[in-house]
């Protein structure tokens, strides 16, 4: 999978999760970004990025992510 590729599929996740057919993350996107991306959201944002990849991803990498680039590294990482 390519980080393009990655990004179009996280695009799908967070579109659903927050029910914004607006939003578009990119490698700098971060929670102050999105107005209703809080710790209860984080939470299903994380659970609907696993389901996607079919995957899980150790909570030691999910609580030192700091924005949507570094998710797609640990996407890109599990998904060798």
């Amino acid at each position: 999978m390519t980080r393009e590729e990655a990004f179009e599929r996280l695009n799908k996740v967070f579109r659903e999760v927050f029910d914004d057919d607006a939003i578009t993350v990119g490698e700098t996107t971060t929670s102050e970004d999105i107005e209703d991306w809080d710790s209860f959201e984080h939470i299903n944002l994380v659970v609907a990025v696993e389901d996607e990849f079919s995957f899980k991803i150790p909570m030691g990498k999910v609580v030192t992510m700091k924005n949507v680039g570094e998710m797609v590294d640990i996407i890109l990482e599990m998904g060798k």
